[in-house]
């Protein structure tokens, strides 16, 4: 490649493709040890000297702005359509460009490479971070005692060093900016929680979240603790011992635990953080604990093949089902002949939450005509009003929505049940 330029830049940038050319197929089969060390260590140098100029002449292209020769919106977009390097690259060059020109000594320092690129970039990020109102004094000590943490580590650990440098250089004023500085980002964070989950249709549940510093640490040090080789070989002996039944104090040999890629392992550590949550421990909804409820025959508990269904709607297989009845945060319902419950579970919150969850499985939800609020989102009512002497029984209760039960106790309507065990609202005349 061939550049015919007056300015000094571009003949540089000439002559440096001259010598690449020199050297373009030369083996490096011949170069000793130390020879190869001292290559790469100085190409990594050259790299960042022309990263330096790269951003030299990005801040100047700016200025002229080249991004009018193809009307790009922008110059980031211009610098990726003609060097066909990503949109997310182009911008990071273009802020660091942006950065050095604010920071003239990491400018210098990349220059002379000193630093490399993600380095420079860190430090302009914690120099930019800083209060407005720092004096230059000592604006000018915390860049040069970040440039002098750059000589020995790296871009992540500057990115901690950066954000306490006060604490170095002005520990009168660290303290309180900092303070200042975590407030902010803690309510920041929280208002910028977000979950999101949805079914791929194939059996699972995706989903992506964003939470608090605080909150994902607390997460990441209990599903560590699920992933834990010691727990994974105790969680393997326990459940075998469900199956054949056969109690021993101690095995005599401890199986080997199987190693998986660690985001493998932390996602089965949160299956089974999500599978033996407390119930008791949870919020309540609808009068009854936040929990999944699992209704299955009583031929699937013993050893049936029919499937097991979830109180959102959902089906689960009947081995599934049954592992699932050894579980604390599932409360299982079993049917019987008829379909009627047997047992609801080992919950002992009175009599009202089996009862509750008995009408959730039979009534499945809200029983006004129409309406399609699930179970969690209902009262209990009494067919017989508890006003008048009437008693809490299952076959005499039903499921409503707020809205419905308001209506329901409302003089002004009446309501007539039908066949399905759905009620019907007439408005009275």
């Amino acid at each position: 490649m061939s550049t015919t330029a007056a300015h000094p830049i571009g003949s540089a940038v000439a002559r440096a493709h001259a010598m690449l050319d020199e050297v373009a197929e030369v083996s490096a089969w011949s170069m000793s040890q130390a020879e190869t060390a001292q290559a790469l260590v100085e190409v990594a140098r050259l790299e960042a000297r022309w990263g330096e100029v790269r951003s030299r002449l990005l801040e100047h292209a700016e200025t002229v702005g080249v991004q009018e020769r193809n009307a790009s919106p922008s110059l980031a977009v211009w610098h990726s359509n003609v060097t066909r390097t990503t949109k997310r690259e182009s911008f990071r060059q273009v802020r660091l460009a942006e950065g050095l020109a604010r920071h003239v000594p990491v400018r210098e320092a990349l220059g002379r490479g000193d630093l490399v690129g993600e380095q420079a970039s860190v430090i302009c990020t914690s120099l930019d971070a800083l209060p407005d109102d720092l004096a230059p004094a000592v604006l000018e000590q915390a860049t040069t005692a970040l440039l002098e943490f750059a000589q020995v580590h790296d871009a992540k650990a500057l990115r901690v060093l950066g954000r306490r440098i006060l604490d170095v250089v002005a520990p009168e004023v660290g303290e309180a900016w900092e303070a200042e500085l975590l407030d902010r980002e803690e309510r920041e964070a929280e208002k910028s929680s977000v979950f999101r989950m949805r079914e791929d249709g194939h059996g699972r549940i995706r989903g992506s979240f964003t939470v608090p510093l605080l909150v994902g640490q607390v997460l990441e040090r209990a599903l560590l603790a699920f992933a834990a080789p010691k727990h994974q070989v105790a969680t393997r002996a326990t459940r075998a011992t469900r199956v054949t039944g056969d109690y021993q104090d101690e095995p005599d040999e401890a199986p080997v635990p199987v190693r998986r890629p660690t985001a493998q392992r932390l996602g089965a550590a949160f299956v089974e953080l999500v599978e033996r949550l407390d119930p008791a421990a949870l919020p309540r909804a609808g009068g009854v604990n936040a929990t999944v409820v699992v209704t299955m025959t009583l031929e699937s508990l013993q050893d049936g093949l029919a499937a097991a269904t979830l109180d959102t709607g959902g089906r689960v297989s009947a081995a599934t089902a049954r592992r699932l009845a050894c579980e604390a945060g599932i409360v299982p319902v079993v049917l019987g002949g008829r379909s009627e419950p047997l047992d609801v579970g080992r919950s002992q919150r009175l009599f009202t939450v089996p009862q509750r969850l008995a009408l959730g499985v039979r009534d499945g939800g809200c029983t006004a005509k129409g309406c399609d609020a699930p179970p969690a989102m209902c009262h209990a009512h009494h067919e017989d009003f508890w006003c008048r002497d009437g008693h809490t029984k299952v076959e005499r209760g039903r499921l409503l929505c707020p809205y419905h039960h308001r209506r329901i106790h409302d003089p002004e309507y009446e309501t007539e049940v039908g066949g399905d065990n759905q009620v019907t609202f007439h408005r009275r005349t």
